[in-house]
């Protein structure tokens, strides 16, 4: 797994499996994400994601009944001073419908997609790599050196 490929400065947008790796330490996932943390921590780099993550990320705790990985990642998106949720807007829902049509990609990830393309992200983190079929997303696969 090589070294996270970071932009300079700007937006970073995190899909939801990065959040998923450095809340519940997936390894070696969680490890390929610290230089992300501390770029973050330092103001080199904003991160966001859409408020469709807390969704996502939720589902499988609530599900478990397990209270404290579900309060850990409401405190991970919610509280977190490095990371920015952003709303579903109808200009969102347009460009999600769009971008469904033209890539065949999921309703969940096209609204990542849309979501991302919309703030004028830098780069959109991942490791799905059918992300790469949309047009203008700069997309860097967690591990891809």
């Amino acid at each position: 797994m090589g070294p996270l490929k970071l932009p300079d400065s700007g937006t970073v947008y995190l899909d939801s499996c990065c959040v998923i790796y450095a809340v519940e330490s997936v390894e070696p996932y969680n490890q390929a994400l610290q230089p992300l943390w501390q770029t973050a921590a330092s103001g080199r780099v904003e991160l966001s994601c859409s408020a469709l993550t807390l969704l996502e990320v939720l589902v499988k705790p609530i599900r478990e009944r397990k209270k404290e990985l579900e309060n850990a990642f409401r405190s991970f998106l919610v509280s977190s001073k490095e990371i920015q949720l952003l709303p579903i807007g109808v200009a969102v829902i347009e460009r999600a419908a769009r971008i469904r049509a033209e890539t065949g990609l999921s309703t969940p990830d096209a609204i990542h997609a849309a979501t991302a393309l919309e703030v004028g992200v830098s780069t959109f983190i991942t490791n799905d790599p059918a992300f790469r079929r949309v047009p203008g997303l700069a997309v860097t696969l967690i591990g891809e050196g």
